[in-house]
This record gives C-alpha cells, sequence and structure tokens, in this order.
C-alpha cells in the first residue's frame, strides 16, 4: 500500500477489511509497516515447509530436543544504532479509539537473570520519549523481574520485532520456567527447515535474534505506571493496570526497516497465541486416550476459549476422558468438542457435521462447574463453567459413516 497512512485508527480499517491477507504499508506516517502477516494456518505452515497438521507435532518434538541457537558475529540491525530517538515519533500505531496509547503488539521480549533466560510476547505502550508501560502477567519475565528488583536492579531485556514464526511460536508457547524458549525455536527451525535460528550478542550482553527488523534495548524498572485500556484477543476492551516501565536506551534496526503490527483481536492474534498451545493439548490428551490425531483452537473460539480434538477410541468413555484432559490441559478453554478421526478437526462443518449426527446431550455432555478459566472471557466472573461435547460414534455403531460416492 503505497498511499499515505496513518498510524491512528486508519490502519486498522484496512487490516480489518483484509483480514487474512497481509498488508505492507510504505509510508505508515512515514515508516514502513506490516500488519496480517501470520494470519492463516497454511501461510504459517508454507514458511515453516509443512503443513497446519504436523507442524504441530513439531512443535511438540521441538519442545521435547531443544537445542543451542547459532551465535554469529554480525547481524543486519547492526547497520543502524540508535541512542537519540522519541517512541513517539516512531511506526507504533494505536489501533482503537478506545486504547490507551499506541502499541507495541509483535514485541518478542528476550531477559536474563540468574542464567535464566526467557523469550515471550509482552504489550507495550508508549509512555514517553523512550519509556513504555509493559503489560507483565504472573508468570516467567514476572519472576525474573522479580528477582532483578530483590537484587537492587533493574532486569535487562531487549524486544525483537519482526520475526520468523519459529521464534514467535515459541515464544508464545507455555514451557516449563527455565526452560529456554529460543532453543526450542532452534529445534522447531531445524526441524522444519533444516537451518538454525541465529542469533546475535547486543551492548547489554543479551542474545537476540540476529534477523530481526528492530531491536528495542532496555530495561524493566521498578516504576509503575499505568497500561491500558487495550482491545485484547475477544475483541473486547482490557482495562487500565499499574505495570512496570520499561525505559529504552537503543534501538537497532535494519536498513529500510519494516516495523511488525498484529492487530489485536484478529486473525493473526489469535493464531500467534492459540497455535502453540495446541501441541500441549495434543501430548496431554494422549495420555488419556493412546490415539490423538489433530488438535485445533478455533478461530471463532478466537483460538483461545473453544477447541477441537480427534481421537481414535478404544472403549467406550475415551470421549469424555478427552475432554477432561484437554481442559486440564489448557485452563483458559471452556468449550472442546471430541471428534472421531475421518472428521476434519480444521473444517467448521464437519465439526458440526460430527456434533449433529454423533452427539446426544444426556449422553456426550461434559459440565463442569466453578472452575478457573481465562480472564480474557467476558462473560466469567471469577470461575467459568466449561463444557466438553462427546461428539465420537459408538465402537461397533452402524449407521454412522457417511456413505460415500461411488
Amino acid at each position: 500500500m503505497k498511499g499515505h497512512i496513518s498510524r491512528e485508527l486508519e490502519l486498522t480499517k484496512i487490516l480489518f477489511k483484509e483480514k487474512t491477507k497481509p498488508v505492507l504499508f510504505e509510508n505508515l506516517d512515514g515508516h514502513r509497516a506490516i500488519g496480517n502477516l501470520w494470519s492463516t494456518r497454511d501461510r504459517i505452515a508454507r514458511a515453516m515447509a509443512t503443513n497446519p497438521r504436523e507442524l504441530t507435532t513439531k512443535m511438540m518434538q521441538a519442545m521435547d530436543s531443544p537445542s543451542t541457537p547459532q551465535e554469529i558475529d554480525n547481524a543486519p540491525f547492526e547497520k543502524n544504532i540508535l541512542t537519540d530517538f522519541d517512541l513517539r515519533e516512531s511506526a507504533i500505531p494505536k489501533f482503537y479509539a478506545t486504547d490507551g496509547g499506541r502499541f507495541v503488539t509483535a514485541g518478542v521480549v528476550v531477559a536474563e537473570q540468574d542464567g535464566i533466560r526467557n523469550v515471550s510476547f509482552h504489550r507495550m505502550m508508549v509512555i514517553g520519549e523512550n519509556k513504555f508501560a509493559m503489560r507483565v502477567v504472573p508468570r516467567h519475565l514476572y519472576a525474573l523481574h522479580k528477582r532483578a528488583l530483590a537484587k537492587g536492579e533493574d532486569l535487562k531485556i531487549a524486544v525483537a520485532i519482526g520475526l520468523c514464526p519459529s521464534i514467535m511460536l515459541s515464544a508464545a508457547m507455555n514451557l516449563e520456567f527455565g526452560k529456554d524458549e529460543l532453543t526450542v525455536a532452534n529445534s522447531l527451525r531445524q526441524l522444519c527447515l533444516g537451518e538454525p535460528v541465529n542469533v546475535r550478542k547486543i551492548r547489554n550482553g543479551l542474545l537476540v535474534p540476529a534477523f530481526a527488523e528492530y531491536i528495542f534495548e532496555g530495561r524493566v524498572t521498578k516504576e509503575v505506571h499505568d497500561e491500558g485500556p487495550f482491545v485484547d484477543i475477544t475483541g473486547t476492551v482490557d482495562p487500565i493496570r499499574k505495570q512496570p516501565v520499561v525505559e529504552i536506551d537503543r534501538i537497532y534496526h535494519r536498513d529500510n526497516p519494516i516495523f511488525q503490527i498484529i492487530l489485536p483481536g484478529a486473525d493473526e492474534h489469535y493464531l500467534m497465541m492459540g497455535m502453540p498451545r495446541e501441541p500441549v493439548i495434543q501430548r496431554t490428551v494422549g495420555l488419556a486416550v493412546p490415539e490423538v490425531h489433530a488438535v485445533r483452537l478455533t478461530e471463532g473460539g478466537c483460538c483461545w476459549l473453544h477447541g477441537v480434538v480427534s481421537i481414535t477410541k478404544q472403549k467406550e468413555g475415551d470421549g469424555v476422558n478427552a475432554v477432561m484432559a484437554a481442559l486440564g490441559a489448557h485452563p483458559s478453554m471452556k468449550m472442546v468438542t471430541i471428534v472421531d478421526d475421518d472428521i476434519d478437526v480444521f473444517d467448521d462443518r464437519e465439526v458440526e457435521w460430527a456434533v449433529a449426527t454423533r452427539f446426544q446431550g444426556h449422553k456426550g455432555l461434559v459440565m463442569i462447574e466453578n472452575a478457573r478459566g481465562s480472564s480474557l472471557d467476558p462473560s466469567a466472573d471469577e470461575t467459568t463453567s466449561k463444557v466438553g461435547i462427546d461428539a465420537t460414534k459408538p465402537i461397533g455403531g452402524e449407521g454412522f459413516d457417511r456413505v460415500k460416492p461411488v
């Protein structure tokens, strides 16, 4: 898109209109930017030289066999190192009129403390010429920040923007504390593409993805600031919270860089959050049921709240066991449908057909009340109700298979 587009709200209309089509902005208030880049499963899988079903399997394998990324001697982003800058003049956009400001949404944060490296997504709201308020939920980055504060130190970080799917998917995985997402990303890229993730050490000593478009080098401080409101994955407003302040010391970027944007509450947001949770669901259900074929967190459920799992039943009751395992594997999910292996979980029409022809509520409905759910679900109170649908056919039952044309 060659014409001038404003960072303030205008780009959102364009990205929503295209939805699953990448849009390159040649002049986003004087900057180059791209949105909707990884907005379909097929595009993500093709970039990794595989298909959506196999990509889930390869993500599981990468989680099991992490490997060290390859450190290289120079990176394209080292051609431009800025110490005099103003984030308010950058490509960072404001997406919605309700937003509290302009947000980085595709930023992958690299942090290290006490020999533990964490790589994870965090949205960041511009609050000054070199400052962000960063959303940090009480997980791994939060724990590293607390450790640094206990020593009277800021937590050194780097924010990488403009990355390949191997790094982005790994950064959104729910790994154990202390497990390094960059090593998982390296194995995933090796498994899919036969090549490593290259990393480069920056001035503050952190190793970062070498082929990022931008690197923001900075520190998470002890200061806090209002962050939000922000339109989150369900398209509803996440409220204002006090969050840590990040100070940026340097910005590195490639020649003629492209700033990556993930549109909040749209398909790319769904997939980058949801797809990395599918391997965990598949593995956990596989402990309860011998044969698990595919898992999908559905786009209609924002790739977060609803899911589908296909299995091969060995005994009656396997469908219900699969429901329980799936809901436990991804606590934010509040509805899961279990289908047979002849149903394509990536086809909504096939899944609904299975529910229509193989499910009876008095037999196959599982209801769990007062469970912990997702803070992103606007219908939930402190707890939520969860539903499982066993849409598998009975073992040995007749009349449940579709007749194929001769």
